[in-house]
C-alpha cells in the first residue's frame, strides 16, 4: 500500500495532524527553515542575477535527516507548511534539497494549503493539492536578498563609524527612526498654559458637571483662558451673571448606533494584546502559534485559531453562518444584524488570500477550554473568541443627551450624558484604545430635565493645565504606525521589534519605547545619509513591490538590480567621505571649574561618553563613560564632572590595604588590596567605608570557604567550586572524582594525575583574559592615545591623581544625597 509523507514546520502541528489521518500517512516536522543563506560575504551574488547560496540550518541537520530516512519508503511528499510566502519558501526548500540528494525519483510531490488545524480542512487540503508557487517563493527570496545586502553593506559601515556590533536592517530602521523622531518632538515640545472652566451643578439630588463651552458670546477653544488672571476673571463673571442657579435653554436627545469592530488581523490582535492583555508581539505571536497548531481538549487534540498571519479581515461563509448559529442561541435574534457583516480591510496592500484571525468554532466557549490552557493560551483565545463573535452581531443602540444651560450667545455650560438602550455586541466585546482619554462625562447619566428649569450651581472651578507632549510609541501603537505607513509585514512586526531591543536601540520604560544614545546616533547617521533608503514611503513601496512579485506582477531580478545599483555606489561614497567625528556628533555642556577645559559628550566605539579636555591639548583628554540611565541629549555638566570623581580612594582595610570604588570593563566593583569585589547593589560613587567593609568581609568568607589546600610551590590549589571541589593550576581544571569524599587530603603526586588528564579549560583561558585586563587597565591609565582611552573611559581616568578629584568628590556627594 501506498504511504504519504507530509512535512510540516512545527512538531506540536505534526502532532495534531497525525491524529487527523491514516496509518497510510506519516507527519514529520521541519523546525522551520532547513537551509540559509550561508553567514558571509558572497551569499548573495548580484553579479550572477543575484544567485544565493544557501546552507543548510545546522541545528535541523537532524530532523532533515529523519526527513530522508521517511522518503526511502514514501510514494508521496506533501509538502504542509505555513500558507505564507515563508511557508512556500521552506517548502521550495524541502524539495531542492531532496531533488539534490536525489530522493525524489518517482515520487509525487505537491504543496498543500490549509489555514486551520481541523480535520476537515485537513482533509480539504490534501483533496486539492498544487504545485509550489514559484512566484511566492521568489517574493520571499527577494526580501530575503534585500535584508541582507543592506545588512552586509551597512552593518560594517556602522562598526567603523560608530562601534563594533551594531546593525542595520532595511526595515527596522525605518522603525528605529519613528521612535527617534518621536523622542525628538518630545524633547523639542514647550509646554503651554491653559484653563478650562466647569460647573460643579445639582439636580433632583443628583450631581453633574456642565462644561463651559461659550463666553461673551465666543466658542471656548483650548487656549481661550491662557493664565489665572483670564480664567478668574471669567469665573467671576459667570458668578455675576448666574448666581446660585442656572436655567436650561435647550436639550439635544439622540439615539446613535454602535458597531463592532472587524475581526483580528495580525496587526490588530497584536496592538489589542498589548493594550488588554499587556502582551508584547513576540509573546502574542509564540502564544498564538500554540493555539493555531493544536490543543488537547479532553476529548480531542484540535487548532483552536485559524492561522495567525493576515492581513485579512474576512470570514467564511460556514463561519458566518456558525457564529450566527451561536449568537441566536446563546442571545436571541434581537442580537444578530439584519445582514451579515463584511468587513474591509484597511491595510495598503493586504496579502494573501487568508481570513481573519478567528476560532476554528464559535461553539468553542473560551470558559469551556479553560481546564485545558495555560494563562496566556486562555487570556488570547478568550480575546479572540469575543471579537470574532462581536464582529458578527447587532449594532448597540445609545441614547445620548447634551444639555445646554445659561444664556445663548452670552455664557453656556454643557453637560452630556448617554444610556445605552440596548446592548447588542457590547454585551460580548468592546474594543481599546492607546493613548485616548476617556471622557467619563460622556457616559454619565443625567438627571431628568426640561427647558426652564432651574439647576443649582454648587461651585464654578477653574483649572490649570499643560499641554502634553506627543506620547512615545507602545508595542500597540508602534505596530499601528508601521501598519499605517506601509512598513513591513504582520509576521515581521515581532521581529522588527525584538531586533531593537536586541541591539539596544531602545529600551522599555513603563511600555514605552525610549531610543538610547547609540539608536539616536544610528538612526541620524542612517537618516542624513542614506535618506532614500530610510524613507517610509521607499519601505512601503518596495513592500508593495515584494506583494506584486508574489502575485506573479513583478520580476524580482529587475527590482533587485534597480535597488542594488545606486545603493552600493552610496555605501563606497559614505566610507570615504563621512568620518567617526561627523557621526559622533559631540555635544559641549561647558567649562571644567578645575582644569578650565571644555566637558563634552559624545558617542564612541564602546559607547557614549563624557570628555574633559580636547585631543589637540598638551596633555591629552580624560574620558568618563556614561551611566546606563544617563543620554547624551539630556545629562547635565555637574552629572558629567561627577562620572570623574572615580575611582573613589574610600579609606583602608584593618591589613591598612588602600579600598577604591571604581567601574570597569565589567561593571562597578570594589578594589582591595590586589583583590577586587563587584558591586551588584550599591553605585560606586556613593558607596561609603563602613558599607564596603561589610562587602569585603562578606568577600573573604566566601573565599575562604572556596579554598580546601594549596601547593603554593607548584601554583596548585584544591578548590570548592559550584559543582563541587576541584584541583586547578590555573590552565586547568579537574574534577575530584565522587568517590573522592577527603578532598582535604590529596597529594600533590594525586592533583598532578588529575591535572594531566584534564582536557585544557575554558575557564583557563577567562582567567588569562582577566589578567591581561588587569593589565590593560594599568596601560590605559597610562596611556595618552585618545582613541585608546577612548575604548576604555572609565579605566582612562583611573590613575589621576585622587588628591585633585578631592573637592569635586565632595561636591558629588552631597549633590547625590540632595537628590
Amino acid at each position: 500500500m501506498s504511504k504519504t509523507l507530509v512535512i510540516v514546520e512545527s512538531p506540536a502541528k505534526a502532532k495534531t495532524i497525525n491524529k487527523y489521518l491514516g496509518k497510510d500517512y506519516k507527519v514529520l516536522a521541519s523546525f522551520g527553515h532547513i537551509r540559509d543563506l550561508i553567514p558571509k560575504s558572497g551569499a548573495v551574488d548580484p553579479d550572477q542575477n543575484f544567485a544565493m547560496h544557501y546552507e543548510v540550518v545546522e541545528r535541523n541537520q537532524k530532523h532533515i535527516n529523519e526527513i530522508v530516512k521517511e522518503i526511502k519508503d514514501a510514494d508521496t511528499l506533501l509538502l504542509a507548511t505555513d500558507p505564507d510566502r515563508e511557508g512556500e519558501a521552506i517548502s521550495w526548500h524541502i524539495k531542492e534539497y531532496l531533488e539534490e540528494k536525489g530522493k525524489l525519483k518517482n515520487k509525487e510531490v505537491a504543496r498543500v494549503v490549509f489555514h486551520e488545524i481541523t480535520k476537515n480542512a485537513i482533509k480539504e487540503a490534501i483533496e486539492h493539492p498544487r504545485d509550489i508557487s514559484m512566484d511566492m517563493v521568489n517574493a520571499q527570496q527577494a526580501r530575503r536578498a534585500l535584508d541582507y545586502l543592506v545588512g552586509f553593506n551597512l552593518s560594517p559601515l556602522l562598526w567603523k563609524k560608530i562601534s563594533p556590533g551594531l546593525s542595520a536592517g532595511r526595515v527596522q530602521t525605518p522603525a528605529l527612526r519613528m521612535i527617534c523622531e518621536r523622542e525628538d518632538e518630545i524633547e523639542a515640545f514647550k509646554a503651554e498654559e491653559y484653563w478650562t472652566i466647569e460647573s460643579q451643578l445639582k439636580h433632583s439630588e443628583s450631581q453633574f458637571k456642565g462644561r463651559l463651552t461659550e463666553f461673551d458670546g465666543a466658542k471656548v477653544e483650548q487656549f481661550s483662558f491662557v493664565n489665572e488672571m483670564t480664567a478668574f476673571a471669567a469665573k467671576n463673571a459667570l458668578i455675576q451673571t448666574f448666581g446660585k442657579q442656572i436655567p436650561v435653554y435647550n436639550i439635544d436627545r439622540k439615539q446613535r448606533k454602535r458597531n463592532p469592530t472587524a475581526p483580528f488581523t495580525t496587526s490588530t490582535m497584536q496592538q489589542e494584546a498589548a493594550r488588554k492583555l499587556g502582551f508584547s508581539t513576540t509573546r502574542t505571536m509564540r502564544t498564538a502559534q500554540t493555539l493555531y497548531e493544536g490543543i488537547n481538549t479532553g476529548t480531542e487534540t484540535v487548532g483552536l485559531i485559524t492561522y495567525m498571519r493576515t492581513d485579512s479581515v474576512t470570514l467564511a461563509k460556514e463561519a458566518v453562518d456558525e457564529i450566527a448559529a451561536f449568537v441566536k442561541g446563546r442571545y436571541g435574534d434581537d442580537y444578530l444584524p439584519e445582514e451579515p457583516r463584511v468587513y474591509k480591510t484597511k491595510s495598503k496592500n493586504a496579502q494573501e488570500a487568508h481570513e481573519a484571525i478567528r476560532p476554528t468554532s464559535a461553539f468553542r466557549h473560551p470558559d469551556e477550554l479553560k481546564n485545558y490552557l495555560s494563562s496566556d493560551q486562555f487570556r488570547l483565545y478568550e480575546l479572540i473568541w469575543k471579537r470574532t463573535i462581536a464582529s458578527q452581531m447587532a449594532s448597540a443602540i445609545m441614547d445620548t443627551i447634551a444639555v445646554d444651560l445659561g444664556q445663548k450667545s452670552l455664557h453656556t455650560f454643557r453637560a452630556n450624558g448617554s444610556t445605552i438602550l440596548f446592548p447588542g455586541f457590547i454585551i460580548v466585546y468592546t474594543e481599546s484604545f492607546d493613548d485616548k482619554k476617556d471622557d467619563a462625562d460622556d457616559e454619565k447619566i443625567l438627571p431628568n430635565m426640561e427647558v426652564g428649569d432651574l439647576i443649582n450651581i454648587e461651585d464654578i472651578i477653574a483649572t490649570q493645565h499643560f499641554t502634553e507632549p506627543p506620547p512615545r510609541f507602545s508595542e500597540a501603537s508602534l505596530v499601528k504606525a508601521l501598519e499605517e505607513h506601509g512598513i513591513g509585514r504582520p509576521s515581521t512586526y515581532a521581529s522588527i521589534i525584538s531586533t531593537l531591543q536586541n541591539r539596544e536601540y531602545v529600551t522599555v520604560d513603563a511600555r514605552r519605547f525610549f531610543p538610547t544614545d547609540v539608536g539616536r546616533i544610528v538612526s541620524r547617521f542612517l537618516t542624513e545619509h542614506f535618506t532614500r533608503y530610510v524613507e517610509y514611503d521607499f519601505t512601503a513601496k518596495m513592500e508593495d513591490d515584494l506583494d506584486e512579485v508574489a502575485e506573479g506582477k513583478l520580476a524580482w531580478i529587475p527590482l533587485m538590480d534597480e535597488f542594488w545599483s545606486p545603493f552600493q555606489q552610496l555605501c563606497k561614497e559614505k566610507e570615504e567621505s563621512v568620518s567617526r567625528a561627523d557621526v559622533a556628533q559631540a555635544r559641549e555642556l561647558g567649562i571644567d571649574p578645575q582644569s578650565g577645559k571644555p566637558v563634552s559628550v559624545r558617542i564612541g566605539r564602546f559607547g557614549p561618553f563624557a570628555q574633559i579636555g580636547d585631543k589637540d591639548d598638551e596633555d591629552k583628554p580624560k574620558f568618563a563613560s556614561l551611566r546606563k540611565d544617563q543620554r547624551i541629549n539630556t545629562i547635565t555638566l555637574d552629572e558629567a564632572l561627577e562620572l570623574f570623581t572615580l575611582p573613589r580612594d574610600l579609606g583602608r582595610t584593618e591589613e591598612d590595604e588602600l579600598i577604591r570604588a571604581n567601574i570597569g570593563r565589567f561593571g562597578p566593583y570594589i578594589q582591595y588590596g590586589k583583590k577586587f569585589v563587584s558591586l551588584k547593589e550599591d553605585d560606586p560613587y556613593t558607596v561609603e567605608l563602613p558599607r564596603v567593609l561589610e562587602i569585603i568581609e562578606a568577600h573573604k568568607a566566601a573565599e575562604a570557604a572556596k579554598f580546601i589546600k594549596a601547593f603554593e610551590a607548584e601554583g596548585i590549589q584544591v578548590l570548592n567550586g559550584r559543582w563541587g571541589p576541584y584541583v586547578t593550576d590555573g590552565e586547568k581544571n579537574a574534577r575530584i572524582p565522587k568517590d573522592r569524599e577527603d578532598p582535604e587530603n590529596l597529594t600533590l603526586e594525586e592533583c598532578q594525575e588529575l591535572l594531566a588528564k584534564a582536557p585544557a579549560k575554558k575557564g583557563g583561558k577567562k582567567t588569562t583574559k582577566k589578567a591581561a585586563t588587569k593589565k590593560t587597565t594599568t596601560k590605559k591609565t597610562t596611556k595618552k592615545d585618545a582613541d585608546a582611552s577612548e575604548a576604555k573611559p572609565k579605566k582612562a581616568t583611573a590613575k589621576k591623581a585622587p588628591a585633585k578629584k578631592t573637592a569635586p568628590k565632595k561636591t558629588a556627594t552631597k549633590k547625590v544625597a540632595s537628590e
